[in-house]
C-alpha cells in the first residue's frame, strides 16, 4: 500500500516538471522551421478578446540567421530586413491609388523585395556574368543609362531603345510596359531582359530561361533568398518575377523640391487640389515653368499643356496618351517613364534622340511632326514657345529630382 502511494506520489512529480498542466511551459524552437517575413504591407492587429480558457503560452518565433552562403557574397542580415512599404504623401489620393498596379497576390513582403535587390544587381544572371538589371537602369541616373544606347552582356552589342527610368513604376497602367507597351505587367517584364540575345543573354540559342534557372539554383546564396522569400528553395521564373516586380514597385519618388512644395498647397476641396498655386520655396522661372507646365492649352491665357498627359503628382504617361509627333506620319504609340528624375537621363525619347532637357523642349516648341497618330492636345509644328517660357519649363522639370530614392540604401548594390 505504501508502495503504491509512493509510486503515485512520483508519477505526479514527473507530470508537473514536464508542464504537462499546460500552465505556461514553453516548447523549444523547432528545427528547420524557415521564417516568414512580415508582409510589406501590414494591417495592424485588432487588440484579442480576453478568454477565460488559459492556454500554453506559444513559441517565440526563431529569429532568422544569415547563412554563410549568403553572408560571404552579400550584405544582408536576414534578422533586420529593410522595409519596402513606401511611404506615400497624402495627395497621393484614391484617383493615384486606383492606378496603383499591384496584384493582391502574391502578397508584397521584405523579404521577397529583398531577394529582387540581389536579382536587380546580380551580373550573373546574364550569360558571361558581366550585365545585370542594374547595368542598364544605374540609380545615380534615376534607374535609367546615361548612354543612349545600353551595351548587352557581349560588350559590342547594343540595346535597340533606351534605358527606362522606373520611379513610379508600379503607377503604370497595365499594359504599358516597355516603350512599346509589349509587356502586360511589371512582372512579365521583368525577366524578358535576361531572354534578350544582346541584353543578358539567356535567349533560346543559349537554352533559355531552364539554362538561367539552373544557374541560380546552382548558386549558393540563391537556395537560401528563395527559401526566405517563399518558404522553400525551388528558383522558378514567376518568383523571378514576382521578385523583381516587388522591388521594383517600392521605388515611388515622391521626394523632390516639388513635392515638397506642393504638399504644402494641397487642397483636395479645389477643382486643380492646390496644383495651380505657386510654390513658396521656387524661383520666379521655376513658378512660370509649373505654370505653364499645369495650366491647359486653352482659354485667353493658354499654357504648355504637358501635365495633360504627364499627370501630377506621379507625372506618369496619362492612358489615353498617343503620340507626340518624332516623326512624320508616325503610326507607333510609344509609352513615357514618369517625369520623375527626367534631368538624370542622360537620353531621351525611346531611341534617346535627344541629348538634353533643352532639345527636348524645343522638340515640343517647333518639332512636332503630323501623323495619323499624333495627340490631338498636340499641334503638328510645335507649341512656338518663347526662349524665357523654353528656360522657365526647364527650370520646372529641374524641381521634379528625388535624390532620396536614388540614395535609398533599400535600393543599393547588395553585393560585396
Amino acid at each position: 500500500m505504501m508502495a503504491r502511494s509512493f509510486l503515485s506520489s512520483l508519477l505526479l512529480l514527473l507530470l508537473t516538471a514536464c508542464g504537462g498542466g499546460g500552465g505556461g511551459g514553453s516548447a523549444s524552437t523547432p528545427v528547420g522551421i524557415t521564417p516568414t517575413s512580415t508582409p510589406a504591407t501590414s494591417t495592424p492587429t485588432a487588440n484579442p478578446t480576453p478568454s477565460t480558457v488559459v492556454s500554453s503560452s506559444p513559441a517565440p518565433a526563431a529569429t532568422p540567421v544569415t547563412p554563410k552562403v549568403v553572408s560571404d557574397v552579400l550584405n544582408l542580415d536576414f534578422a533586420a530586413l529593410l522595409n519596402y512599404t513606401p511611404t506615400l504623401p497624402n495627395y497621393y489620393d484614391v484617383t493615384v491609388l486606383a492606378n496603383d498596379n499591384t496584384p493582391a497576390s502574391p502578397v508584397a513582403t521584405d523579404a521577397i523585395a529583398t531577394l529582387g535587390r540581389v536579382l536587380f544587381y546580380d551580373k550573373n544572371l546574364s550569360i558571361n556574368n558581366t550585365t545585370a538589371c542594374a547595368s542598364c537602369h544605374q540609380a545615380s541616373h534615376g534607374f535609367s543609362d546615361p548612354a543612349r544606347f545600353s551595351v548587352g552582356f557581349s560588350g559590342t552589342a547594343f540595346t535597340s531603345a533606351h534605358s527606362m527610368r522606373l520611379g513610379n513604376i508600379r503607377f503604370y497602367r497595365p499594359g504599358s510596359m516597355f516603350w512599346d507597351k509589349r509587356a502586360a505587367s511589371v512582372e512579365l517584364q521583368a525577366s524578358q531582359p535576361i531572354q534578350n540575345a544582346v541584353e543578358m543573354g539567356f535567349d533560346v540559342a543559349h537554352g533559355g530561361m531552364s539554362a538561367l534557372l539552373s544557374k541560380a539554383q546552382a548558386l549558393g546564396y540563391y537556395p537560401e533568398l528563395f527559401k526566405l522569400a517563399y518558404g522553400d528553395i525551388a528558383v522558378t521564373e514567376p518568383r523571378i518575377q514576382t521578385a523583381l516586380a516587388q522591388f521594383e514597385r517600392a521605388m515611388v519618388a515622391s521626394n523632390s523640391r516639388w513635392d515638397a512644395g506642393y504638399a504644402l498647397n494641397y487642397n483636395p476641396s479645389l477643382p486643380d487640389q492646390g496644383l495651380g498655386a505657386p510654390i513658396a520655396s521656387f524661383t520666379a522661372a521655376e513658378n512660370r515653368g509649373r505654370d505653364l507646365f499645369m495650366r491647359g492649352r486653352g482659354g485667353a491665357n493658354p499654357g504648355a499643356g504637358c501635365a495633360a498627359c504627364h499627370v501630377p503628382p506621379t507625372f506618369v504617361l496619362a492612358p489615353n496618351s498617343k503620340s507626340n509627333g518624332l516623326d512624320l506620319n508616325e503610326t507607333r504609340i510609344f509609352k513615357s517613364p514618369s517625369l520623375k528624375n527626367i534631368a538624370l537621363s542622360g537620353a531621351f525619347m525611346h531611341d534617346g534622340r535627344f541629348s538634353t532637357l533643352a532639345q527636348v523642349i524645343e522638340h515640343y516648341s517647333s518639332g512636332i511632326q503630323a501623323g495619323t497618330a499624333l495627340d490631338a492636345r498636340l499641334p503638328a509644328g510645335g507649341l512656338n514657345l518663347t526662349p524665357t517660357q523654353k528656360a522657365d519649363l526647364e527650370a520646372f522639370l529641374l524641381t521634379l529630382t528625388d535624390t532620396q530614392l536614388n540614395n535609398d540604401a533599400k535600393f543599393a548594390n547588395p553585393f560585396k
